[in-house]
């Protein structure tokens, strides 16, 4: 599906610029010259991302993302500017803008940074539409944060359920004691404690004990990993 970029730009050179290197890019582009007309069609909630000129006729550009995000859209933006001081990015960030990008630019890094931020709104997507992981025998309702396996209830603490989680979501994959430090207890203990083991212990006991294959496995000098293969 051809994804769609709304241009507010009162510069037409630059406007018609940026237009045809995103439609020789493979997006579909419509443009506004200045603030009311961007927010008008950005309202529509058609588009998958803004490029807005900061200093707009009628309404300014950080203005009129502010609007953009007072009616409860989230259509990632990245702001064009010649203004480029930290406040200047800082205040273009807090008015609700997802990226800041100063003039003069190349057309690649604004084509780079508009790919990131699709790819970061199509996980953040995928993340919300998945309520539930399986992985073997074994289910997580996300919603619900309960855990069954083989359709049998399994009650997990919040550490415990929060641990399983981040194994499923990265199902197959080895994940080392340093991601799950990282993850779920963001360096609020000692790194060289034997915490992650011992809630690994726990939660491997619960998710295997009475049933006959393995789904929690340890490799060695490396991580763990949730697979229904060994």
């Amino acid at each position: 599906m051809t994804r769609k970029i709304l241009i507010v730009e009162d510069d037409a050179a630059a406007a018609a610029y940026l237009a045809k290197g995103l439609s020789e890019a493979g997006f579909a582009v419509e443009t506004a010259a200045n603030g009311r007309d961007g927010l008008f069609l950005a309202s529509e909630g058609i588009f998958d991302a803004m490029i807005v000129d900061r200093m707009l006729p009628g309404l300014d550009g950080l203005s009129m993302i502010g609007a953009v995000r007072a009616a409860g859209l989230r259509t990632p933006a990245i702001i064009l500017s010649a203004l480029g001081t930290v406040d200047d990015r800082v205040d273009g960030l807090h008015a609700g803008g997802d990226d800041y990008l100063v003039k003069p630019f190349s057309f690649a890094e604004l084509l780079a940074r508009i790919e990131a931020l699709l790819r970061r709104e199509e996980r953040a997507a995928a993340e919300v539409q998945t309520t539930k992981l399986v992985v073997g025998d074994l289910e997580i309702d996300l919603l619900g944060r309960t855990v069954s396996r083989q359709g049998r209830a399994i009650p997990l603490g919040t550490r415990e359920f929060n641990l399983l989680e981040f194994l499923a979501r990265n199902a197959g994959q080895v994940i080392t004691r340093t991601m799950m430090i990282e993850k779920i207890w963001n360096y609020h203990f000692d790194p060289g404690s034997n915490v992650v083991d011992v809630h690994m212990s726990r939660l491997r006991r619960k998710i295997e004990e009475g049933f006959a294959t393995p789904i929690l496995h340890t490799v060695r000098g490396a991580g763990y990993k949730l697979s229904p293969d060994p």
